[in-house]
């Protein structure tokens, strides 16, 4: 394996990693609800479109909206019954709801999945790879690296561009100030944490293939969704995203040149970066 191919393969691992965090960084940097049961969200996405196209048939590409839509519409539907009532309560009530949340979510995919890991079945013309100047580069990582700059970047104008973005940015900010300029506080808190959710289930259905799914998915990748956000820092998209195109890179590099401690290459990256930077790469930094 050559130099270009792990940071290939990184470069891959880290897009993905956006996708699965970006929005918990949405709901913890946004709307400042630190919601510990992103990655349940993420495991109902995977497993509606491994549901779609293992059991049912349908094409892989025509799964991945579909789960998009399915997790944001169980996203929207917890967050009108239950998540807005915790908008207002302090950051330890949220974490416990939250993880209480994600423990009854593995419990349930486990009644109703079963325990084994599953495995997406992906087109035949996606397994293989193709040559590019030498570099042997496998099909379906390209995919995912194409799939998730374009959403990067849609998702960038949606926040910077659109009036949505910036009703957003002023219900956070004042949300009583928003509601007297005639914006609806609680629909775009709504529509952003089920928009969060969607991403979450998206990137589950592209990680299906790489990383498994077992209803413990939640649990084992929470830390990794956390380890991202609090690199990049909650303040911007850009910096989670950068985060996880270094922290991609660093653990799969690390996995292959010093395969027994290559775990915690990530964890070290993550102590270092924060010894430099404690509010993360792009967090704004605490004023007095």
């Amino acid at each position: 394996m050559t130099v270009l191919t792990i940071l290939f393969d990184g470069v891959a691992y880290g897009m993905l990693l956006f996708v699965l965090a970006c929005g918990l960084a949405v709901t913890m940097g946004l709307m400042n609800f630190v919601n510990l049961a992103h990655g349940a969200f993420a495991m109902a996405g995977g497993y509606a479109c491994v549901i779609l196209v293992n059991r049912w048939g349908l094409p892989f590409f025509s799964s991945l909206p579909l789960a998009f839509v399915s997790a944001g519409l169980i996203g929207l539907v917890l967050e009108r019954l239950l998540y807005r009532h915790l908008y207002g309560r302090n950051h330890l009530d949220q974490v416990l709801f939250s993880i209480g949340i994600a423990f009854m979510a593995v419990t349930a995919m486990d009644y109703v999945m079963g325990s084994q890991q599953v495995f997406i079945q992906i087109p035949d013309y996606l397994r293989s790879q193709i040559d590019i100047f030498g570099i042997g580069v496998g099909r379906y990582r390209l995919m995912i690296i194409v799939i998730c700059g374009l959403l990067t970047v849609a998702l960038q104008l949606i926040l910077a561009r659109t009036r949505f973005g910036s009703r957003l940015r002023a219900a956070v900010d004042d949300p009583r100030a928003a509601t007297g300029l005639g914006i609806n506080v609680n629909q775009v808190f709504a529509l952003t944490f089920a928009f969060g959710c969607g991403l979450a289930g998206l990137g589950g259905a592209l990680g299906a293939e790489i990383l498994g799914l077992d209803p413990y998915f939640p649990l084992k990748f929470m830390i990794y969704f956390l380890i991202v956000v609090a690199v990049g820092g909650t303040s911007t998209i850009t910096g989670p995203f950068v985060a996880a195109l270094l922290l991609g890179i660093g653990d799969v590099a690390g996995k292959y040149y010093v395969p027994k401690i290559g775990g915690f290459v990530i964890y070290a990256m993550m102590i270092a970066i924060l010894l430099w930077r404690p509010n993360g790469l792009f967090g704004r930094s605490a004023t007095r």
